[in-house]
């Protein structure tokens, strides 16, 4: 039979130190030669991952430990993410939820804890970061037992074992009272509790696809467990369709993770988690089986996205100029295409104009994640705000996505948080005050509320407000949400802005470019404080005379503009405005450019000339 195997997956909410466990698992298993030079949070291998220090794409490694196989599967701990996590849940036997000992279980601790219960996995709970000043290790541990008694889990669920760690030192120790060790016991306790995969290695074979990779060399990888047969090179298997037909194809090479790299294996067995080369096309959810009897097992559900964009070809008049190299609209099909393969919680939808496509994802994040990553493979476009996506029920109601948004703030900035939410349509839950003056507020809030509302509450608490959203449910229309209620700064000329024009207009509004930049009619430059939009002569420069006044020649001192980040230009712009997404800069305009047009087509009498 070969080697045994265990398959674990490591879930936590965002920033609870899954990572960077994992890392020290790798090290101290012997994954690295003593000699390589490995990178901290080695499992986040894209630069978005590592800038963020979130986890956005599930991984897959390996070590072997006293005779076992051990995979690992290093999960996305952000809601927006959760089609991965749903995914490769199906792959594993059981899981380390990791959770902080000074946070405690957040919102997505428990949106994957009742993935992999409703999935009957085995959880090891691991209690991390216990080196953190006033964590609360053993309070923790108690919240996590509410928690799945909450989530209805097993008698065996509820009997998990628990390590308190500090994934940071790769340290570990079974109770509280004794010294740190290692992370050995750890790795003992996944051998004893963690179920060995079952599947018979005599039978035909049978594989479902729930995620992929891609090689410059091979191309796109397939990427299973297997649940049944061995597993060879160049042998011929069946492939599911979504059109619920079956084909037959070959397998050119079969590769499993060592460490963190993935090999060539000769052959391999039920618990294998495999990469698989040679499929020129196929659909994550996808079954392998026996050619002579194939088989087609249910395909992955995965939550319905929520949110969706506009994504058009750039028709700025800078197009071009901001350093991409792909600005047609069959290249942007081509990628997003791509993406949809990637990730099924992504839609896809061309619309009525030759280059616009509908995008529909499970929150800003997801979306913006993939605009960001499109940004740095050289594309050039342009990007609507975000809608939320309506649904109907059987009596032709309206239904909308509301979302369980929880925020934690200093009790002297409360009231404003309140009044904010209240504003935005939500219904508080839970209020409760601790010892140390803060505020734990809970609310279930419409989608369409929740846009833009962390920086606006970041603001609001000077920083101090920690927030978390998960999707609740859908529930009947809550009515209008205003958007945002100031207008804005639009520039009249095409040219270059001046220092002397942005310095003139700083009474009106604040800036969201700095001087120097290549501006064009209809371009926004800054949000103006009242609630209609002025066009702007932002090119202006001061005239020059024989006669010299005291005092004219000063340093124009300029109050530094805001540098808007994708994510803030997204959740800035309303209905009628989008962003020029390039690979060198962001711009944030009008959708109509012309401000006739733009007149006419308004009902509101939003603009003024300047």
């Amino acid at each position: 039979m070969g080697v045994k195997i265990r398959n674990v997956a490591i879930i936590a909410h965002v920033d609870h130190g899954k990572t960077t466990l994992v890392d020290q698992i790798l090290k101290q298993c012997g994954a690295f030669r003593e000699t390589e030079e490995v990178a901290e949070r080695v499992m986040d291998s894209g630069d978005l991952e590592r800038e963020r220090g979130i986890t956005i794409l599930s991984k897959n490694a390996s070590v072997f430990y006293k005779g076992y196989r051990v995979n690992i599967v290093d999960t996305p701990g952000h809601a927006d993410f959760g089609g991965q996590v749903e995914r490769v849940l199906g792959t594993v036997d059981g899981v380390l939820l990791v959770v902080d000992a000074f946070e405690g279980p957040m919102a997505q601790t428990r949106f994957v804890t009742q993935k992999a219960l409703e999935l009957g996995l085995i959880p090891i709970v691991v209690v991390n970061k216990i080196d953190r000043d006033g964590c609360n290790p053993n309070g923790t541990l108690n919240k996590v037992f509410d928690l799945f008694c909450d989530l209805n889990a097993t008698e065996e669920q509820l009997e998990f074992g628990t390590v308190f760690a500090s994934g940071r030192k790769g340290t570990c120790r079974l109770h509280m009272n004794e010294a740190d060790t290692n992370l050995l016991p750890l790795m003992d306790m996944i051998l004893k509790r963690i179920p060995a995969p079952k599947g018979d290695h005599k039978g035909t074979p049978l594989l479902q696809i729930a995620s992929l990779e891609y090689s410059s060399f091979l191309g796109r990888l397939a990427v299973g467990r297997i649940q049944r047969g061995t597993w060879k090179a160049g042998m011929s298997v069946s492939q599911s369709l979504t059109s619920g037909k079956f084909r037959s194809v070959r397998i050119q090479k079969i590769l499993r993770y060592e460490g963190i790299t993935p090999q060539p294996a000769e052959t391999s067995t039920p618990g294998d988690i495999i990469l698989l080369a040679g499929l020129d096309s196929f659909d994550i959810g996808d079954t392998l089986s026996s050619v002579d009897k194939p088989e087609a097992l249910p395909r992955i559900q995965i939550d319905p996205p929520t949110i969706s964009m506009l994504f058009t070809v750039n028709t700025s008049p800078l197009a071009g100029k901001g350093g991409g190299k792909f600005l047609t609209g069959n290249h942007l099909l081509e990628r997003l295409e791509r993406a949809r393969m990637a990730d099924p919680a992504l839609l896809v939808e061309k619309m009525d104009g030759a280059s616009s496509f509908k995008v529909s994802g499970r929150g800003v994040m997801h979306l913006t994640i993939l605009i960001e990553n499109m940004r740095r493979e050289g594309y050039e476009f342009t990007i609507g705000s975000p809608h939320v996506i309506f649904k109907e029920d059987d009596h032709g109601k309206i239904l909308e996505p509301v979302e369980q948004f929880k925020v934690e703030v200093p009790a002297e900035f409360s009231g404003a948080i309140i009044e904010e939410l209240g504003r935005r349509k939500g219904e508080m839950v839970n209020m409760l005050q601790d010892d140390n003056n803060r505020v734990f507020l809970e609310y279930n809030v419409p989608s369409r509320g929740l846009i833009g509302i962390r920086s606006i509450l970041l603001s609001l608490s000077k920083g101090y407000a920690v927030s978390q959203s998960l999707f609740f449910e859908y529930q009947p229309h809550k009515g209008e949400i205003p958007s945002r209620i100031n207008g804005v700064l639009i520039a009249k000329d095409p040219g270059i802005a001046s220092a002397y024009a942005l310095w003139k207009l700083e009474e009106r509004g604040y800036m969201i470019i700095p001087p120097g930049t290549e501006v064009y009619a209809g371009m926004i430059i800054g949000e103006h404080n009242r609630d209609i939009d002025i066009i702007v002569n932002v090119i202006k420069s001061k005239h020059l005379t024989n006669m010299r006044a005291s005092g004219s020649d000063d340093n124009i001192l300029l109050t530094p503009y805001r540098k808007m980040s994708l994510e803030e230009c997204v959740t800035f712009i309303n209905e009628d405005e989008c962003v020029e997404v390039t690979p060198n800069i962001l711009r944030v305009r009008k959708a109509e450019l012309n401000e006739h047009k733009r007149k006419a087509a308004s009902t509101s009498p939003r603009q003024q000339n300047l």
